[in-house]
């Protein structure tokens, strides 16, 4: 057995509001859900991006917890990569920069295909990137 793909990837943040605004706003992701002090989570095609408070996640559920979620967090700058086409990396970069946003980094990998990073406003390092950089169509 094997897994099918990633359903969702999560991050974690220290402000929700501005998560919300950044990944909503600046990056267009459509907001699912949102739980004040605790969660907002967007649907990025047929996966979904998780941005969680960790001050909220690592403490355990109630006994009684409709959703017995276990404790999670994590700290420090986490890592998630959007799948592009190379015409709309170019027009993220544009975008990107449009909104004050530096790009760390623009390369070509040594198989073909091109990323961009830059940092969401935790720090957290964001890429745009071709799928085929991992040898996927």
């Amino acid at each position: 057995m094997k897994p099918a793909g990633i359903l969702e990837a999560a991050l974690y943040v220290s402000d929700l509001e501005e998560a919300e605004r950044f990944y909503g706003d600046i990056l267009g992701l459509e907001r699912i859900t949102k739980v004040e002090g605790r969660h907002v989570f967007f649907r990025c095609g047929n996966a979904v991006v998780l941005l969680f408070d960790p001050d909220a996640t690592e403490i355990p559920p109630p006994p009684d917890a409709r959703l017995p979620v276990p404790p999670h967090g994590a700290r420090g700058p986490g890592h998630l990569c959007f799948s592009a086409g190379a015409e709309e990396i170019e027009a993220w970069r544009k975008h990107l920069e449009a909104q004050g946003i530096a790009i760390e980094a623009d390369f070509e990998w040594p198989k073909g295909g091109r990323s961009i990073y830059f940092r969401d406003p935790f720090g957290n390092s964001l890429e745009f990137a071709e799928p085929r950089i991992w040898g996927i169509s």
